[in-house]
């Protein structure tokens, strides 16, 4: 019996000791890329990975994917539960590149080889009965140069030689791990939770919930950190519930956000200053705007959906009405890709699809192009100047709560947007790169 227990506990510590190095920062795997031309339009699609069951997703629409250097793009999988990968564009290559897990949304530095993110500390993990909400948040930094040599050159150190702790956001703030790079990268906004935020003063009187889908209820608001000294502020508290956050990477200082109700919002976009100053909504739309999905586009420019995905009924009312969105998300009023100007809130509809509706947006910052994905899973090119609409690529399956999610490329050549066309079992998606065709990255490579 003595030596049944002592070989088990060899395995067992065989097995812990292995784990560390299975999961390790720098790991990699072989390429998974495959080049195809899209069935329907021709388009050449780049499948950076096209393996079924890795839980391949990419960082929503909002935020950079690529690195600074153009050469990978950063994704979420689960090749390493819990961590994050990057892959090669041009070879294929697969390296983790976080190691201890991450919180929420990955931030990808524009200006630096570096990559920032949240996870729970590490004492605060290890209070089962603490709520999420409660826990402290450290806010971490990948030298993504040093991990991307030592991994090619398999000469691979501690996690400690590639990250820096650039701060802790206490657990009394509530930062859930939405976070975004401020355009300066010198700091990173969060999301408060409601009770923190409920402490400082809100103009507005406190919303309930909006919709049936009992979300939109505040208060709620926003904090920074500083990634150099960990200083963590208060930068706005608001009357509603705050989702998505962008910093804009063209205009230091600026942050834009929306109020989240899981659908239909009074008033979607809005912005901030980082010093707290300005805060206003973006575009201020009427009942009948059913807004969603916004992206910064460029320095001055928001780009959103406006859908129409409701039927319309008696008096141009949505047939479901009694359903409690209000009149809104019927195409008896303009719908479609829509672009605002900061600025000078002009408005501009770029375009909508016959038949169906843009969902998620994207745009080129050299302003040209716009882009949409359909709930058909399509994703469409729109001319800016002639307002001509262009389908890229059609077919892509993805579950059935996510979607294609285009991203334009920061050089306008083309669009990652994530799949299930190669998978298997038809729901596994992957990271593709839809690349524009030739003759139309040529269109204004001189204006």
């Amino acid at each position: 019996m003595k030596r049944t227990i002592s070989a088990l506990a060899w395995i067992a510590i065989a097995i812990m000791a292995s784990a560390p190095a299975t999961a390790q920062i720098g790991r990699r795997f072989p390429s998974e890329r495959k080049v195809i031309n899209d069935p329907k339009t021709g388009v050449e699609l780049i499948f950076l990975t096209s393996q079924s069951g890795t839980g391949d997703s990419k960082i929503y629409q909002t935020h950079n994917q690529w690195t600074s250097d153009g050469k990978w793009v950063i994704f979420r999988s689960d090749r390493v539960p819990g961590e994050a990968m990057a892959v090669h564009e041009e070879s294929g290559d697969i390296v983790q590149v976080t190691e201890g897990g991450f919180s929420g949304m990955l931030c990808v530095a524009r200006h630096s080889m570096h990559l920032y993110y949240m996870r729970p500390v590490q004492k605060a993990r290890e209070k089962s009965k603490e709520r999420s909400r409660e826990r402290e948040m450290e806010v971490v930094e990948i030298d993504l140069e040093r991990l991307f040599a030592d991994s090619e050159a398999d000469n691979l150190k501690k996690k400690k030689h590639y990250e820096r702790i650039c701060g802790v956001i206490p657990a009394e703030m509530g930062a859930m791990g939405d976070m975004a790079l401020d355009g300066s990268e010198t700091f990173a906004y969060f999301r408060l939770g409601k009770q923190y935020a409920g402490q400082f003063p809100i103009k507005e009187d406190i919303s309930g919930t909006f919709g049936p889908r009992n979300m939109g209820a505040g208060p709620s608001g926003i904090g920074k950190i500083d990634l150099a000294t960990g200083k963590v502020d208060h930068v706005v508290s608001v009357h509603f519930q705050v989702g998505h956050i962008q910093g804009n990477p063209w205009h230091p200082g600026e942050v834009i956000f929306c109020w989240e109700t899981g659908g239909k919002a009074p008033q979607r976009t809005w912005m901030v200053n980082a010093d707290g100053t300005g805060l206003r909504p973006i575009y201020r739309e009427t009942e009948y705007d059913w807004v969603t999905h916004e992206a910064v586009i460029s320095e001055d420019e928001l780009a959103f959906a406006i859908i129409g995905h409701r039927k319309i009924g008696v008096d141009e009312q949505p047939a479901d009405y009694s359903k409690d969105w209000g009149p809104a998300g019927t195409k008896a009023y303009a719908t479609g890709l829509a672009v605002v100007n900061m600025r000078t809130r002009e408005f501009t509809l770029e375009g909508q699809v016959d038949g169906d509706n843009f969902w998620h947006v994207a745009g080129s910052q050299d302003g040209h192009w716009v882009a949409g994905d359909t709930f058909a899973r399509e994703l469409w090119l729109i001319d800016r100047h002639t307002k001509e609409r262009i389908l890229l690529t059609a077919g892509h399956k993805t579950t059935a709560r996510d979607h294609v999610h285009p991203t334009f490329k920061p050089d306008g050549t083309a669009i990652e947007i994530q799949s299930a066309m190669l998978s298997e079992d038809g729901r596994s998606m992957n990271i593709c790169v839809v690349r524009l065709p030739q003759h139309l990255i040529e269109r204004y490579k001189n204006k």
